[in-house]
């Protein structure tokens, strides 16, 4: 691996935390809302990564609402009960935390770009990480085009004096993976995320990870 990066922008869900409990949970609150589901966590992790309103249009038909029928009346209900849950059962992920240090050892910037709202993207990664530990933190904002918009990544570089050929972009979905090719970064599929490698691999990223040392090995960071 090159090693004039100096920055790594991470997505949140299935790459840094592993957020498919509350997720599940929260969401099938909402179905219960109306007498809908419940949807399992392996069929929550194809439904997620794409935003809270996409994220309810694909969990109501999964459950059989063909039609959609209660997706309006869904996003408020998901926002207030998120808000009340979205730190059930976080946890990172293995090995990360000895990455994220060896990254920061280096002297590497660290961000989290996610299209979990906003609030609740920090509060997740403060819960896990600690209040400071990355060094930016963007989440779903009105006026700022969700991934695989470009913009968001655009925000981070900015904010952090980066340029792209100086970053690594690492997530765990189809929608990470096309971000960073639209965002001109080299990517790292996160394979331990919620997607499978095929997924990833059919976008091509520079690496493909199966765990979080994979990285540290990859960055020749330190020797484990």
């Amino acid at each position: 691996m090159k090693d004039n990066y100096r920055c790594g922008i991470f997505d949140l869900d299935g790459t840094i935390i592993n957020t498919i409990h509350a997720l599940t949970y929260t969401t099938n609150l909402v179905m219960a809302r109306f007498g809908l589901g419940p949807l399992t966590e392996e069929q929550m992790k194809k439904i997620v990564g794409d935003g809270y309103r996409m994220q309810m249009e694909r969990s109501l038909i999964a459950c059989g609402d063909k039609e959609l029928v209660h997706l309006e009346e869904s996003f408020p209900i998901y926002q207030e009960l998120f808000r009340e849950n979205c730190l059930y059962q976080l946890e990172p992920y293995e090995g990360m935390q000895k990455m994220l240090d060896g990254m920061k050892a280096a002297g590497m910037k660290l961000a989290v770009l996610t299209n979990k709202p906003h609030d609740r993207g920090v509060e997740s990664v403060e819960a896990v990480y600690g209040k400071g530990y990355f060094d930016y933190i963007l989440g779903e904002k009105e006026g700022i085009p969700k991934k695989p918009d470009p913009t968001g990544v655009y925000l981070v570089l900015e904010a952090l004096g980066m340029k792209p050929e100086e970053c690594l972009y690492l997530g765990d979905t189809n929608t990470d993976m096309r971000t960073a090719a639209n965002a001109g970064l080299d990517a790292v599929g996160a394979v331990w995320g919620f997607r499978e490698r095929e997924e990833l691999e059919a976008f091509h990223p520079k690496f493909l990870a199966d765990c979080p040392l994979d990285v540290v090995k990859m960055l020749g960071l330190f020797s484990i």
